[in-house]
Parts: C-alpha cells; structure tokens; sequence
C-alpha cells in the first residue's frame, strides 16, 4: 500500500462562541429513559433500535466511532501512565525521558529512501521535481520512524509493566449464519470471521490472500464464512458470479470457483462463469442449467439483505465475533482484533 503525503499546508479553523463553556454531556444508558409523552416512557433502546431501523449504516458507524474514540483515549492514558512512571524510575521528565529513548531508535533518513518514496508516490507530487520535494519527504519520514520508536517503547513498557485488563468492549453485532453459508474452519471455532464480499470488487479482492494468512496462522481456532454482498450499481456482473459461486458449490467447489473468479474479475459474464467451470472440471451441463435457472438468486438477495439490516454498505466488510472492521484492512488489524477476541476469556 502506498503512503499518502499530505503536502498542502495545514489550515487552523477557530470558531466563536457566544455562550459560555458548559460540562460535557454523559453518555445515556440503554435503559435510562430519554423522553415521558404523558405516563409513556420512552428509553435509550428504544431510541437506538428505531434508529438501526431506519438508518443501520449511520447507528453502526456512530456506534464504532464512539469506541474507537473511547479505545484511543483509553491507550493515550494507559502510555501516558507507562511512561511518566518509567520516567519517574530514571529521574526524568516525561517528555525528556520518551526523547532519550527515540533518539536511541532512529536512524537518519537515507537518500534511498527519500527515493524510494518519491517514486511510490509520484501521483501526489503534483509535478514536483525530487529536488523539491525531497526536504518533505525526508521530515515526513522522519516523523513516521519517530512515532513508530515511541510505539515500540510503549509496546515494551506493556510487556514489562503491570498487568493491563481491558474491559471496554466493542460494539457488536449478530450475524445470523445458515448451513448453506460456504465456510472454512470449524462451527466450534472460537473466532468467527463473516466476510461480505463482491466478486467484482477490488478491494475484495485485495483482502483474500489476508484472509488466506489468517486461515494458515489460526487453523482451527478461526471459522470464515462468505456472505454475498454484489453491488450491482458499480458491479453488474457481481450479482450473477455470486449465483456461479453457489452453483459450484453444488458440485462441491465453491472455494475453488470463488479463488478463479477472484484470478479473473474482468471475465464474469455468464458465458465466462460458465468457461471457468469448464476449466475447473466441473459439470458442465448441471452447472449452466444451475446458472441459467438462477438457482440461487434468492440466496444471493438474502446476503445483501442481512448485510444491509446490519449497515453494510460497501465491500469488503468483515465481522469478527460481531465486530465489524470495512475495507482491505492491513493483516494488522485482522490479527490485533482476533488476537484479542481468543484473549477475551
């Protein structure tokens, strides 16, 4: 993935206000009650439930928002606290103490790099010349290997520190599952991960060989399941591979039509659906009279609706144990978020 250098200078936005400072606003219970029409009261969960009806997508990204926020803050204090007390031990300040330290971590930015950069991002140079640009990349590479030193010295400090026992949990959400979902790993799995994914799209298939990863480094402690989530607007041909994919199945080879049509997203018309299963070594009848019939377009509705009551609105978008992370997520974040779903307990 490539890095985007932000080279526009920054703009400070002030606001006025003509009313004084006031105290933050708690944050409601699900059973406080938010409104009384008469003897009628009206809660919280009532609010959030009409809410995810009439607007899933905007109540679950709100949702997520609020956590990440909260788990942000959460992290900032818990280093906060590694640090001052680390600092403390050494008869340092803080700030002199997370100083020292970088220093020992970073190396100078070669001319390679600066290089290498440049040339990775040539699109955002806005015709620039690497004689131009070459003192902003290097400040911004420099600044990058400075946060990643100060990670690394947090991330030691945990290991060696106090136990840290987080009990802020995600949002999540219920995922119902059917015996017909095609699914790799056992049922008992104590992580499952559902993927709502499109045929045509890109950036789905740019996240399967993460998944593949996933699958190598967790074995039978992870299950993944396929979700169809076509978005027939940008993708006209997604609806009818997703079809294809199950009328492999039929045949027993639903994950390896699913990896062919992945190898070849710009040929998903039904006379190349039906070539590649031709090539797989399927039946080549049974499997036209399965795609032409549309067998399972019915199925196929059935995932975008499920995905849609849950707020998905692109692709790829991934539940893991109910919590949902969208798009192409680095391998990172899957094995941060599995990682901790198999420490919950």
């Amino acid at each position: 993935m490539k890095t985007a250098l932000l080279l526009t200078p920054a703009v400070l936005l002030l606001a006025c206000s003509s009313t004084p400072a006031q105290q933050p606003a708690t944050i409601a219970g699900a059973s406080d009650v938010a409104a009384r029409v008469g003897d009628r009261s009206i809660t919280v969960r009532e609010l959030d439930e009409k809410w995810r009806a009439s607007d899933a997508t905007q109540h679950a990204e709100a949702l997520q928002a609020l956590y990440d926020g909260r788990r942000a803050a959460l992290e900032n204090i818990v280093a906060d606290m590694l640090l001052a007390e680390e600092a403390k031990k050494k008869g340092m300040s803080p700030d002199a103490y997370v100083e020292s330290e970088v220093v020992k971590r970073v190396k100078p930015v070669s001319d390679s790099e600066v290089v290498t950069f440049y040339q990775s991002n040539i699109n955002q140079m806005q015709g620039r010349s690497l004689e131009q640009m070459a003192p902003a990349i290097n400040r911004y590479l420099s600044d990058q290997q400075r946060e990643a030193a100060r990670g690394a010295l947090i991330a030691e400090l945990k290991k060696a520190g106090p136990a840290i026992r987080v009990s802020l949990d995600p949002p999540r959400q219920s995922v119902t599952l059917a015996s017909t979902d095609p699914a790799v790993g056992p049922a008992t799995a104590p992580v499952t991960l559902v993927e709502f994914s499109d045929f045509q799209c890109p950036f789905c298939q740019r996240v399967e060989p993460t998944l593949k990863q996933l699958r190598a480094k967790y074995g039978d402690k992870l299950r993944i399941v396929w979700k169809d989530f076509p978005l027939t607007q940008i993708h006209p041909q997604a609806f009818k591979a997703s079809e294809a994919g199950h009328c492999a199945g039929d045949q027993g080879k639903y994950w390896e039509y699913h990896d062919r049509l992945f190898d070849n997203q710009q040929t998903l018309q039904p006379a190349d659906l039906k070539k590649h299963a031709t090539d797989l070594g399927l039946d080549a009848a049974a499997f036209a009279s399965c795609l032409d019939s549309s067998k399972y377009g019915e199925r196929v509705r059935d995932g975008v609706s499920l995905g849609t009551s849950l707020g998905v609105n692109s692709t790829p978008t991934v539940f893991i144990n109910g919590r949902r992370l969208s798009g192409a997520q680095p391998l990172e974040v899957f094995v941060a978020t599995i990682e901790e779903e198999l420490n919950r307990k």
